[in-house]
């Protein structure tokens, strides 16, 4: 029953997958998420059903476009693929119960704010004053820490990183410290602490890799807001076990 309930959660993580792509790639763009239907960017047709499946249909047209014969960006079907599997890890790690609604829902709005922030380098409000009413509901449902440690937790994640925007005159987007903040509301301090630490350690070496392999020049801005998904969500899964590790080592 276990592995039927997880390959449920994998389809619903691809379905759900390709609509974020769709959230991700219009909301900031100001454009309606119902109007037009789903189309190919490059020759505007309608796609039909049978063009919509999470997945497959990127990989039985090969990648392309079956009017027009343009290549489909990857970040739809990779999109798909990392929540499909991120909800099944969510399931497999919380099991039915309440907390597996924050989970589902910060591995979302990671899926979304990564496709934004990759695509635009933006990460709209519109997305986040979405989660924000969500995850407070869910933690008001279930809290494994006192409701203050989250509201520290959003206040210290927001803060830190709106510091940084101001020390750095703009470099560190705005966008950034919002994102943080809602962050800190689902995972609540210690975790944002060490979700920071696991962002800038991420970013600096993916950073270094690809200057190394003149992917993006020096001082070139990469979008941030990836690397602080994937530190929230390694802080939220692991954050217990890398704490206990740390301190087990200076001591």
């Amino acid at each position: 029953m276990m592995i039927a309930f997880a390959i449920y959660f994998l389809i619903l993580g691809l379905v759900c997958g390709s609509f974020f792509n769709v959230v991700g790639l219009r909301v900031p763009a100001k454009q309606s998420l119902i109007h037009p239907p789903s189309h190919c960017t490059s020759c505007n047709t309608r796609l039909r059903k049978r063009e919509l499946v999470p997945l497959f249909s990127y990989l039985f047209a090969k990648g392309r476009c079956r009017h027009c014969g343009v290549s489909v960006s990857p970040l739809y079907p990779i999109g798909e693929v990392v929540t499909g599997l991120l909800f099944m890890l969510m399931f497999v790690r919380f099991g039915a119960s309440l907390e597996l609604l924050t989970a589902l829902l910060l591995a979302s709005l990671s899926i979304i704010i990564t496709v934004s922030d990759l695509k635009y380098m933006l990460i709209p409000n519109k997305i986040l004053a979405a989660f924000v009413p969500l995850l407070l509901i869910s933690r008001l449902l279930h809290h494994d820490q006192p409701l203050w440690h989250y509201l520290i937790g959003a206040l210290l994640g927001g803060g830190m990183l709106l510091l940084v925007h101001l020390v750095s005159r703009g470099q560190m987007g705005l966008g950034d410290a919002k994102l943080f903040f809602v962050c800190g509301l689902a995972i609540g301090i210690p975790h944002i602490l060490v979700a920071m630490l696991l962002a800038c350690l991420a970013g600096t070496i993916i950073g270094v890799a690809l200057q190394l392999l003149h992917l993006v020049k020096r001082k070139q801005p990469i979008p941030f807001g990836l690397f602080l998904a994937l530190g929230t969500l390694a802080a939220y899964l692991y954050g217990d076990t890398l704490i206990e590790g740390y301190l087990n080592i200076i001591t």
